[in-house]
């Protein structure tokens, strides 16, 4: 066992790593769909083995991660193992999120959901691999009884409604300020949720006519600074109800035309309305409505001549929907402050029809992923979800014109995400977020298989050959891979890792004569790798000419067994 010198997580094979071959990446283009410039990538394979592949080519790329992995309940699920051994549950997850961090931007982050049966585990673990300075939050998303596991309430548990989303940073100090932490919900929608909910819904007075305002004094706030009262003469308000049956507008009219001056009321224990409360008491002041101006020293308005609104004896302070809402492409919207409270609930209730894809308890809503994606990404940034499951990231950042790479090992990224990405290219998935975006399709993707391992142990003897289906051009980008160079062939040579370092693969007989040609075609400065089946002995190569022999040089690489777990 290893000591770093620190409190960590430990547990049986902890530290038997293995380095995971870097397959390459076979395009089906039978599978493939849409716009053929599209660089989105759907891999269907173990994620262990792809992020491995993904490496050399995106390393430092992915701006977001989002991953949603077997929770380990011991639940029976049809799409995937979720009841394996506690410390081999571990053991996956570090070996991936091991891969994912080297993925990640280093303005990137990583949300990763999970259920309290192993979420503690999992923080510890994550301290250790994403350093515990790179923390950010730990959201708790009330998912109600639909997705993960439910149980409880009828032992000595309760019932399980929320489900923990553990954020980290590739490197906290470069982490840029979240794009508007927000979740905006269309005025009507919002307004139908809280009746369906049996909520209530507050913003439904209007101020119609703010009146003619008299100066009637001043008082002074905890600073001494002073606070100007005013009464209001020949207010009106009227509810959005009233306005909307008087102008025959539908609600949604009402509230797009009258946002600006929609209101409620509230008896906000503030320092201020404390003051005017005392004021209008003392005055013998009887007007309904009065108002006040001063200059906050703190806060949003600070600096600035500030104006609030009062009402009746109580002073109950006027909340105006303007300062939590936002009018975009012509459409009123609620935006809400982000916490470390999701409520998702009720974007659960039509949960099982999104994507058009069914998908037991493991799914998640497409709002969920939107927020995330907002929050941490622009237009044409990189995202990833190494756990695809029924494919919600990958629809959700098509809509959302993100790029993305998802992965999938299971049968159904076949039958669930091929076809609900289909879907929303086509502009037939009426669902999830899509008319929030306006998503009309379009788009695409690539659809790739992991090649099998390039070396596979021979049939009668105890050695190691190249794997019979490998075509000499997956042979020659498979060993650029493993040795990290970039699979391009030009002239003789068949990649490079810089302008001066190149690889030549071949299966032809190397000896003196063969490395003098090929040492012919380098300039100065310039150094060769050659990977060859059958290699002269006791050659004096020159000082710029290194020679491996397959398959013995790569299997000192990497593990070529069979397929991970």
């Amino acid at each position: 066992m290893q000591k770093t010198g620190r409190l960590e997580l430990t547990w049986v094979g902890k530290y038997e790593d293995k380095v995971v071959e870097p397959r390459i990446l076979l395009e089906d283009t039978s599978k493939s769909y849409g716009d053929p410039s599209s660089e989105n990538m759907l891999i269907h394979g173990d994620n262990l083995i792809a992020l491995q592949a993904l490496q050399q080519d995106f390393s430092g790329e992915i701006k977001c991660i989002y991953i949603d992995p077997p929770y380990n309940t011991g639940s029976a699920f049809e799409h995937y193992d979720d009841n394996l051994e506690h410390s081999i549950w571990l053991s996956l997850m570090r070996e991936r999120l091991i891969l994912l961090r080297e993925l990640l931007s280093e303005e990137g982050t990583i949300w990763i959901q999970i259920d309290d049966e192993e979420q503690a585990y999992l923080k510890v673990l994550c301290d250790e691999v994403f350093g515990r300075g790179n923390f950010v939050n730990m959201i708790s998303v009330n998912m109600k009884n639909i997705a993960g596991a439910s149980g409880g309430g009828e032992d000595k548990r309760l019932k399980k409604n929320c489900e923990y989303i553990l954020i980290y940073a590739k490197d906290y100090s470069l982490l840029p300020l979240f794009n508007g932490p927000y979740v905006y919900t269309e005025m009507s929608e919002l307004i139908q949720q809280y009746l369906d909910e049996g909520k209530s819904w507050k913003y439904t007075s209007v101020l119609v006519n703010p009146g003619e305002k008299e100066y009637i004094g001043s008082t002074v706030d905890g600073d001494g600074n002073e606070i100007k009262v005013f009464r209001r003469i020949g207010v009106e308000t009227l509810s959005v109800n009233q306005l909307a049956k008087r102008e025959g507008l539908t609600l949604k009219e009402a509230y797009q035309k009258y946002g600006i001056n929609v209101f409620r009321t509230t008896n906000a224990q503030t320092s201020i309305r404390t003051r005017i409360i005392d004021f209008r008491r003392e005055n013998a002041i009887t007007d309904q409505v009065l108002s006040i101006e001063y200059v906050p020293r703190t806060g949003k308005n600070r600096g600035k001549v500030y104006e609030q609104f009062y009402k009746d004896d109580v002073c109950n302070l006027f909340v105006w929907l303007r300062d939590t809402s936002e009018v975009i492409d012509g459409e009123l919207y609620k935006k809400d402050l982000q916490g470390t409270y999701w409520d998702m609930n009720a974007w659960m209730k039509n949960l099982t029809k999104e994507g058009s894809v069914e998908f037991g308890n493991g799914k998640k809503p497409e709002q969920l992923v939107r927020q995330i994606l907002e929050m941490t990404t622009s237009p044409s940034d990189w995202v990833l979800d190494s756990f695809l499951g029924s494919g919600t990231t990958a629809a959700v950042a098509t809509k959302m014109n993100r790029k993305w790479v998802c992965i999938e090992l299971g049968e159904h990224a076949y039958t669930h995400c091929k076809v609900r990405l289909d879907r929303v290219i086509n502009g037939e998935d009426s669902g999830g977020i899509t008319k929030s975006v306006d998503w009309q399709g379009g788009g695409g993707y690539h659809f790739y298989e992991l090649a099998p391992s390039l070396l596979v142990k021979n049939d009668k003897l105890p050695i190691y050959q190249i794997n019979p289906s490998y075509t000499f051009e997956m042979l020659c980008e498979a060993i650029c891979k493993i040795e990290g160079f970039r699979y391009k062939p030009q002239d003789v040579f068949h990649g490079h890792s810089s302008e001066k370092r190149f690889i030549h693969i071949t299966t032809e007989f190397v000896n003196a004569g063969y490395i003098k040609s090929l040492s012919a075609r380098l300039a100065e400065g310039q150094s060769l790798m050659i990977y060859g089946t059958k290699i002269q002995s006791d050659m004096i190569l020159p000082d710029n000419i290194e020679v491996k022999k397959i398959p013995k040089d790569l299997l000192e690489k990497c593990d070529f067994e069979s397929e991970v777990q």
